[in-house]
């Protein structure tokens, strides 16, 4: 199989405006919609105090959208924050990010979006509860698979999945919006969880993945202007569905219904039209996911190509597929990645492993029944890394804003530095927040994140070995 690196690639891209906005859209709608509503109106006093969550969440996300849309068209190179936290702080931050990425964040993502698409899948085809942890192997499997295929192939998909996705949100709010309410919509309960900060922390999560659009900046055409309009638009978009897929679920489940949903874009339509529909709505849940699914794995494999084209340790991830023009490698490494943390938290086997190599350790086993394996288990485990990167990129605007002040910016955030200084508080309460809820997983958390600092100056030693003798 012929290869070519990732610095050979054509600039020119074949991603357009609106494949990039299907991206953002597919991304961030994927899941968190789906699920967690119920645990955020547990934690909030009020209906509305749940909406102008989520209202107040859009606009801080729209905050830093301005902010990576001033970074991704001053720095075309794909790769994200990868390129930026390099850029300001030097290569071990970019190692450490990109290794994070690898063996954290994002496969920790798509694994936790793929055991939603498989909790619902088990649902539509009544199988048994143990087999949600092969649905979300098979799902991950098959998309890894379908972005191997090429760049058009899983751009292809992505469409697909975000119309049918588009299609089941807007019979969703359209049902739910037209009934007249015959539910109660104050609370007859206390708040049950640990208030404000969890609730905020899961709607900001339900924004999360916007940024991912940064990291195929190099395969979008004109991107300069594409790249700022396919965050806004996106970002807009997402931010008024989300209104009005909480406004749908009240209207047709009430306050504490919704409290009490685990499942709420079923439960509201199978409360509105009956069982059949729920299920119907179950399906179109696991295509939403699936679109979620996939635009992660097509964006974040570029990440990894991108510190594997500039680190001696992962140079085979940076290469690229000639015949497919896709990083094969870097998606075969992430999927790889991903079905070993589907299996270890989703199986008993698994969960006895990590105990055991934590003991070993000298560290606090996971107290498994906290956080119940699966989806919960890995949001949790990888959102504190995720804000910590956050913040740092954050961090990294203002260094870039000074060592490069006479690069051109062809998009620039305006109210500068209002924006900057916004994006870093909200990082700084999404850090704070994520910690307090991962709690005992930090440990967990600990033993990848900081093996990355040995494997950089591993690599470091690589290149020097391969740099050739005068």
């Amino acid at each position: 199989m012929a290869e070519i690196t990732t610095n050979e690639r054509d600039e020119s891209g074949p991603l357009s405006l609106w494949d990039a906005v299907s991206l953002v859209i597919g991304i961030v709608i994927g899941s968190t919609i789906y699920k967690t509503p119920g645990i955020i109106c547990s934690n909030v006093p009020s209906p509305a105090a749940a909406l102008s969550l989520w209202v107040l969440c859009g606009g801080l996300s729209f905050v830093g959208a301005l902010c990576y849309a001033e970074l991704a068209t001053t720095y075309s190179r794909s790769g994200g924050e990868y390129n930026y936290l390099t850029r300001a702080f030097g290569p071990w931050a970019g190692f450490l990010f990109g290794w994070s990425q690898l063996a954290i964040i994002q496969t920790g993502s798509i694994g936790a979006l793929s055991y939603v698409f498989a909790e619902y899948a088990v649902e539509v085809f009544h199988a048994p509860p143990a087999s949600v942890v092969w649905f979300a192997l098979g799902s991950v499997v098959g998309l890894t698979l379908i972005n191997m295929l090429g760049v058009h192939a899983g751009r292809h998909t992505q469409k697909v999945l975000v119309a049918a996705k588009l299609l089941g949100l807007v019979m969703l709010i359209v049902v739910g919006l037209s009934l007249k309410s015959g539910t109660e919509m104050t609370a007859t309960k206390p708040i049950t969880g640990p208030g404000w900060s969890l609730a905020m922390i899961l709607v900001l999560y339900a924004y999360g993945g916007w940024n991912d659009a940064a990291f195929v900046t190099a395969e979008v055409r004109n991107r300069s202007r594409n790249i700022p309009l396919a965050l806004l638009y996106g970002l807009g978009l997402i931010t008024t569905v989300y209104v009005l897929m909480n406004m749908a679920y009240l209207q047709t489940l009430g306050f504490e219904g919704l409290r009490n949903s685990q499942k709420p874009a079923a439960d509201a339509l199978a409360a509105a039209l009956g069982a059949n529909a729920g299920r119907a709505m179950s399906l179109l849940v696991m295509i939403s996911a699936l679109g979620g699914l996939n635009g992660l794995i097509l964006a974040v494999s570029r990440v990894h190509a991108v510190v594997g084209a500039d680190h001696a340790l992962f140079s085979l991830l940076g290469r690229w597929s000639a015949r497919t023009n896709t990083p094969v490698w870097s998606l075969l490494a992430q999927g790889i990645v991903t079905v070993i943390m589907i299996l270890a938290v989703g199986t008993h086997q698994g969960r006895s492993i990590i105990d055991a190599v934590l003991t070993k350790l000298h560290l606090q086993p996971v107290p498994w029944d906290s956080y119940y394996g699966g989806f919960d288990t890995l949001f949790a485990a990888s959102a504190p890394i995720f804000w910590l990167f956050f913040l740092s990129t954050g961090i990294a605007y203002f260094i870039l804003r000074r060592i490069d002040r006479d690069r051109s910016r062809p998009f620039t955030a305006p109210l500068f530095p209002l924006c900057p200084l916004l994006f870093c508080a909200t990082c700084v309460f999404g850090l704070y927040s994520a910690a307090t809820y991962a709690g005992p997983l930090l440990s967990l958390i600990a033993v990848p994140f900081l093996a990355g600092i040995p494997l950089y100056f591993l690599s470091c030693g690589l290149s020097r070995l391969a740099r050739p003798k005068a």
